[in-house]
């Protein structure tokens, strides 16, 4: 292979990578555009929750494995619902291995004593994780109705009174609410997360739901007609998303969900970057696992053209992150090539991928601009938070990639749960936990080497006089070196 010949390799697999970055970046903004619709007719014809006409009995899910720190939050805070004594139950579904175990017995005992009906139920094995627990649950589940919260959530007192009447249409099948963040405003780290995730639950869940797209149930803070998961094929554990392939397989069978943008379920974001690190990479290549599993019988399906564009790219979410990374990783090459004598304009190729930034800024821009801050918090948030979280995606890119790949290679992986913290607000101290990874491994070392590489592009750029990709290069250079930085410094806090 001649120079000439790698020239045009890098070229053309650059240029691909960016086609597929422009392409997702139209679809979210096809979505924004949706939410901007939905959002205008909900200001005239206002979503009224239905009148409630009975109290169905229903059962809530409350998954542990080891939650030490949040376990009695979580159980004081669903046994406070205002619903009938008698009309629900609590299935706390317990695989915990530690001290954790005998906390949760005592608070169990203690609201059975109030005559609540609460049961402390062990499996034989943890086989199949989350979802194994889930189906084992659910068999011996006496409410038409399923609600299932993680231990990092506190759900206020009236989710029930939301949520089940909108079940009065036979063909619901599961009703997600919106997560609202309690400690949002802890770090950048958990600011960053908030910005990320509240354009999911504006812009893509409202989005898509008002437009009749699949959505998927968020894994927590939702309510499932039980006849609706049967139906569907029950829990399966062959993915590490099993919420999004249950959610699949269900509407695929025609069931609808129900996404409530107003409804809020308060829940606590990860404050050390190795616990967000472990939630992104069950994300991830659980979203590719779900992509692979799933993907055939979306385009099988006699659902609409339009439907299976946008469930394609839900299902691909997290690959885009392959892209990204290869974009970035031949950024520097471009650049290089662009300014000793590849006889090609590259920009004049490349330049119509501003589309997809600008695709992208907008998406975010719309799904801050409707919420109910102040327009003045709003245009700050975006001017400062907005920039980082790009960094910090970029600076993610390696991490998630390797998820994906592994999770469309087929390789197994244990589902590892995100350390929670009990930190609320700006309060809380989280280096005594004792589920911290406190290992720097050789994927950190690479992030920093990528640092690196992305300084040395800033360099060229200067060096050449060519600053077309100077920006991207500053935004991974800070990306990359923030999650070094954070890796290796909440390690060496966690061993102190």
């Amino acid at each position: 292979m001649n120079f000439t010949t790698v020239n045009w390799t890098v070229f053309i697999v650059y240029l691909l990578a960016m086609t597929i970055i422009l392409v997702y970046c139209l679809a979210e903004l096809g979505l924004g555009f949706r939410y901007f619709k939905a959002k205008r007719k909900e200001s005239k014809h206002p979503d009224i929750t239905p009148d409630f006409t009975y109290y169905p009995m229903v059962t809530i899910q409350l998954p542990l494995y080891n939650e030490l720190y949040v376990v009695e939050r979580l159980i004081d805070s669903v046994m406070a619902f205002d619903y009938p004594k008698d009309k629900y139950e609590v299935q706390v579904l317990d695989d915990s291995t530690d001290e954790s175990l005998d906390i949760a017995a005592k608070k169990i005992q203690a609201y059975q004593k109030q005559g609540f009906s609460i049961e402390h139920i062990r499996r034989p094995e943890r086989k199949g994780f989350k979802a194994g627990a889930l189906q084992y649950g659910l068999k011996r589940a006496k409410g038409d109705f399923i609600a299932i919260f993680d231990a990092d959530f506190i759900p206020n007192p009236e989710f029930l009174k939301k949520t089940i009447p909108w079940f009065e249409e036979d063909s619901i099948g599961m009703v997600q609410t919106k997560w609202e963040h309690i400690n949002k405003k802890f770090s950048l780290l958990t600011r960053l997360q908030a910005f990320a995730l509240d354009l999911h639950f504006t812009v893509e869940q409202k989005g898509r739901n008002y437009s009749g797209f699949f959505i998927n149930f968020n894994g927590t803070g939702g309510i499932w007609r039980k006849s609706c998961i049967i139906d569907a094929g029950g829990w399966k554990a062959d993915t590490l998303t099993e919420d999004l392939d249950l959610s699949y397989r269900a509407q695929l069978k025609g069931w609808k969900f129900k996404y409530l943008e107003d409804v809020l379920s308060p829940a606590e974001l990860p404050v050390e970057i190795n616990a967000l690190k472990s939630q992104q990479f069950r994300w991830n290549k659980g979203g590719a696992e779900t992509a692979k599993k799933m993907m055939g019988d979306v385009f099988k399906s006699k659902i609409p053209v339009k439907t299976k564009f946008y469930a394609a790219s839900h299902l691909l979410n997290s690959t885009i992150y392959v892209f990204i990374l290869i974009a970035a990783l031949l950024s520097v090459p471009m650049l290089i090539m662009k300014n000793i004598g590849f006889n090609v304009d590259v920009y004049r190729y490349i330049s119509g991928f501003i589309i997809a930034t600008i695709a992208i800024v907008l998406t975010y821009f719309i799904s801050i601009s409707l919420n109910k801050q102040s327009k003045w918090s709003r245009l700050l948030d975006y001017i400062v938070i907005f920039p980082l979280f790009l960094s910090v995606s970029l600076g993610l890119s390696l991490h998630n990639t390797l998820a994906v790949l592994r999770g469309y290679s087929g390789q197994k992986t244990p589902f590892i749960r995100t350390p929670k913290f009990n930190i609320i607000n700006q309060k809380g101290v989280w280096k005594a936990n004792k589920y911290i990874n406190t290992k720097v491994n050789w994927l950190t070392m690479i992030e920093g080497v990528l640092a690196l590489y992305f300084l040395y592009g800033i360099f060229l750029g200067f060096k050449f006089h060519d600053f077309g990709l100077m920006f991207f290069h500053v935004m991974a250079a800070f990306g990359f070196s923030f999650i070094f930085f954070s890796t290796v410094r909440h390690t060496i806090i966690a061993h102190k």
